[in-house]
């Protein structure tokens, strides 16, 4: 039974503690991993973890499970899939993260694979792939590692949420029927919704903004009834370069809180062609802010009146 070894490596401008930190906390994964959509826990104890990762491949949107193992004081993270996908019999590997200096770090990515009844054919397309993607995905970590280390100004969250006398599942459904928006939300100008994996959607919509302009936007959305449902936005406005967020819908004593939840990283290459030569960061962050919250606190009214008058 033939199991190859490979191993790929990159040198980044961050330091080793916060590029392990980086990897090491999946709900960073949308910011640095670019196919990466969402990434939830469904087991977590000490050192040891199994996580569902929801990611893009080849245009598509999939989802698989993977146990790892966290060595935060060797800066080590070893992973493992539960399942794979043919030609694979067996799949896993490590994050090695050297320091190089207090500034800088070496990062290798490890894999051991198998493939299924040792064909020859079978391991050749793993071997090109592992190599094709561990190129690409290091590649891509080296600069969204870079960025997101030194993009603290940048990059902010924020969250507007409304008390509703209604349903949890009453407001999943409104957001979760997202083909139906440009019905009832009147800054939806036109919708494009799919959903041919159950709970994985992808919806691409017109937007009206304030100024009467309209904007289109494409997100991966994975939905959890009736609390949750998560999001990345993969077509975005000029002025970010990530806008990844979630809609959550938790029961209290006095109904349901449903909120909105953003997280942005600012385009600042775009500040003063959108809006104007002496704009800052800090007028780009009010203004997407701004817009951002607005359309969600439509949003979240339109709901709350959906969820209210279903009672």
């Amino acid at each position: 039974m033939t199991t190859r070894q490979v191993e790929h490596e990159i040198t980044v401008d961050a330091p080793a503690p916060a590029v392990y930190r980086l990897i090491a906390e999946v709900e960073n994964w949308p910011r640095i991993f670019p196919p990466t959509i969402y990434v939830d826990h469904l087991e977590r104890g000490e050192g040891e973890e199994r996580i569902r990762i929801w990611a893009t491949a080849g245009g598509e949107a999939k989802n698989w499970t993977s146990r790892r193992t966290l060595d935060a004081d060797g800066l080590r993270i070893t992973f493992r899939q539960e399942v794979s996908a043919p030609p694979v019999a067996a799949m896993g590997g490590a994050w090695i993260i050297e320091p190089l200096s207090a500034a800088s770090s070496r990062i290798r990515l490890l894999h051991d694979y198998r493939a299924i009844d040792d064909d020859p054919e079978g391991l050749k397309w793993i071997d090109e792939a592992v190599d094709r993607n561990s190129r690409s995905e290091l590649a891509a970590l080296k600069t969204n590692v870079e960025l997101a280390h030194a993009s603290e100004e940048i990059t902010f969250s924020f969250e507007d949420t409304v008390q509703v006398e209604g349903s949890a599942k009453d407001l999943y459904d409104f957001v979760n029927e997202a083909g139906l928006w440009v019905e009832r939300l009147p800054h939806v100008a036109s919708v494009r919704f799919s959903e041919d994996t159950p709970g994985l959607q992808t919806l691409e919509m017109d937007t009206r903004a304030k100024d009467g302009s309209t904007h289109t936007t494409k997100s991966y959305r994975v939905t959890f009834p009736h609390h949750r449902i998560a999001y990345k936005q993969v077509t975005l406005p000029a002025l970010m370069t990530l806008h990844t967020g979630y809609w959550t819908f938790a029961e209290n004593d006095s109904g349901v809180a449903a909120s909105s939840q953003h997280t942005v990283v600012l385009n600042t290459a775009n500040i003063a062609k959108i809006l104007g030569a002496g704009a800052t960061v800090a007028d780009a962050r009010a203004y997407v802010r701004s817009a951002l919250s607005t359309n969600s606190r439509a949003t979240l009214g339109y709901a709350k009146d959906y969820a209210e008058n279903r009672r």
